[in-house]
């Protein structure tokens, strides 16, 4: 028979070895960053030994962490287990390797955006995609946002929203009963932050379930989001579906000037942040209602739904459901991927203007960006996601998975 007690105990033993692996690995890598800063002052010729160097030194440390990590928990699991894990081992090492063979020989700012930038730029961006506007940290300067600034975002958010319309789509198609294309069509919701993520499209596992990725994961949502397990997200996702963006719009619409918006006792910065999303409201609402957010709303829902799914704190059923949900309640507001994507431009500038961060800008590129590959797709065949699977036609049916 099987010892409950025993088998919980190792794990816990197992969980708690890993969580320190991770810590001391954490720290190795803040080491070897500051060995690969280094060579900025060293002459070419050593700069360029010394980062290669330090890139192979942290490709030994990440292997060798992730296999102590594999050891640990093949004192808990079955040998087809174990069988499992060394070919997701051999897949995380064959991924290191390439990224440090291409790292080898840049420029040490490229270098820097190789070996962190590339993933972890577009995880911090699609980070920024998800934070909530009240786990922002430190404040903006108070000057970050002049009227110049703001002026000169809603240009490029006019012209930006202007190219996302001349992008060709499909025509809208309708999908009846069809199960199959409903559960499809909620995925892709969640497109913009996957792209952005480089998460898969093509089922509802965001990635393998390797240990890091699900750590990678978890730390995105719970840093992002706040949330912690399966009841905080459905919170998350009631609110998301049910108020949102699109109930914020409305009130600030509706109010006569920022001072309404915000307690006699609010800082500063709190007016700023009500006063910026009140001009932006108050210059766009005669152009777009409320429910022209529901894409901002919507989009980010759908990753939570994904999300959840994959880190185990809903079934897959439920997030087939929750996802039919979603969008069900997106069609009745956007009607196509093109206004889907401009719903969630226009959201996420709202948003900043909110947060008060300067990178509207550059966050806007992003989207755009993964808009475009969502559309049209690319040369080399990458994305054309939503290119392949038009809009729905019918919006509201009497159909539930």
């Amino acid at each position: 028979m099987f010892d409950l007690e025993e088998i919980q105990r190792r794990a816990r033993q197992a969980s708690e070895q890993a969580a320190a692996d991770m810590h001391r690995m954490t720290e190795k890598t803040d080491e070897l960053t500051k060995k690969i800063a280094e060579p900025a002052r060293q002459e070419p010729d050593d700069a360029a030994q010394a980062a290669q160097q330090a890139a192979q030194q942290m490709e030994q440390q990440m292997a060798a962490n992730t296999q102590r990590q594999v050891e640990i928990l093949g004192q808990i699991f079955d040998a087809d287990a174990m069988a499992q894990m060394a070919m997701n081992q051999e897949t995380l090492q064959q991924i290191m390797k390439e990224q440090v063979a291409g790292a080898v020989g840049l420029g040490m700012e490229e270098l820097m955006g190789q070996m962190f930038g590339e993933d972890m730029g577009v995880l911090a961006a699609a980070m920024e995609t998800l934070a909530m506007e009240d786990m922002d940290g430190e404040p903006e300067e108070e000057d970050a946002f002049s009227e110049e600034l703001e002026q000169s975002l809603y240009v490029l958010l006019e012209e930006t929203m202007e190219r996302i319309e001349a992008l060709p789509e499909p025509e809208p198609v309708p999908y009846g009963k069809d199960a199959a294309k409903w559960e499809r069509f909620g995925i892709l919701l969640s497109g913009l932050i996957s792209t952005l993520n480089d998460h898969s499209l093509d089922g509802m596992d965001v990635e393998a379930h390797i240990p890091v990725m699900e750590q990678q994961v978890a730390s995105i949502v719970r840093r992002s989001w706040g949330i912690d397990g399966r009841s905080e997200l459905l919170d998350m996702l009631r609110y998301l579906a049910q108020e949102g963006y699109i109930l914020r719009y409305r009130v600030y619409a509706e109010a006569g000037s920022p001072e309404e918006l915000v307690d006699e006792d609010a800082d500063e910065e709190d007016r700023a942040s009500a006063a910026r999303a009140w001009r932006f409201v108050q210059r766009y609402q005669q152009q777009y209602g409320p429910g022209f957010l529901a894409g901002w709303d919507i989009g980010r829902a759908a990753m939570l739904a994904r999300w959840g799914c994959y880190l185990g704190w809903i079934t897959e059923s439920e997030a087939v459901g929750i996802l039919w949900d979603l969008s069900q309640r997106v069609t009745e507001e956007i009607h196509s991927w093109r206004e889907f994507a401009q719903s969630y431009l226009f959201g996420g500038l709202m948003w900043k203007l909110l947060c008060g961060d300067s990178s509207a800008a550059s966050y806007l590129g992003y989207l755009a960006d993964a808009a475009t590959k969502l559309i049209a797709g690319r040369e080399d065949g990458n994305g054309g996601q939503w290119k392949a699977c038009p809009w729905p036609g019918q919006r509201k049916i009497g159909f539930a998975p």
